[in-house]
């Protein structure tokens, strides 16, 4: 099958594609096991987003993306696992919402931190800013955690850095 496995994928949806994901699902998501109830199936399942039902697992709507995935025989590509390794659960490729490129600002001698904090103020919760920079922006990273934002930043390369800024999720 060729249709994404996405956090934004319905429940419904998810099933009706890849109907042999359900055990993987409940065993993901045990709250879930309500489901095998056809009147909840056919209510529930069409409301309720992979990302929600991962809430319910307790775990990040990446890490239930990428198990399914990892059962349907999906590749992993815009997972966090394979953008960077050890990264923290609400970095999602498909969450990054702006791309910001410092080198090529300070290049121009524009200062990166008014483009980054008008694109803060854009995100909604689980929005990412992505910033690369020849460095890691000491600075600006603390700058972002004070005002309570999500941090990691990571050298992808000698010489390569990545710094994403989210917006967190309300429990």
């Amino acid at each position: 099958m060729n249709t994404p496995i996405t956090p934004e994928t319905r429940v419904a949806d998810l099933l009706d594609a890849y109907p042999a994901l359900e055990e993987s699902l409940i065993a993901s998501v045990p709250a879930l096991e309500k489901l095998r109830n056809p009147v909840l199936r056919k209510t529930v399942t069409k409301v309720t987003t992979l990302e929600q039902a991962a809430r319910l697992g307790g775990l990040s709507a990446c890490e239930l993306v990428q198990r399914l995935r990892g059962a349907a025989g999906q590749p992993d590509e815009d997972e966090p696992g394979g953008m960077h390794p050890g990264a923290p659960g609400w970095l999602c490729a498909d969450r990054i919402r702006h791309n910001i490129d410092a080198t090529s600002m300070l290049e121009r001698g524009v200062h990166p931190i008014g483009t980054v904090r008008e694109c803060v103020a854009t995100l909604a919760p689980g929005e990412i800013i992505r910033l690369t920079s020849g460095f890691r922006p000491a600075p600006l990273i603390d700058l972002m955690s004070r005002s309570g934002l999500a941090v990691y930043s990571t050298e992808t390369s000698p010489g390569s850095h990545e710094t994403f800024f989210a917006r967190p999720m309300p429990e």
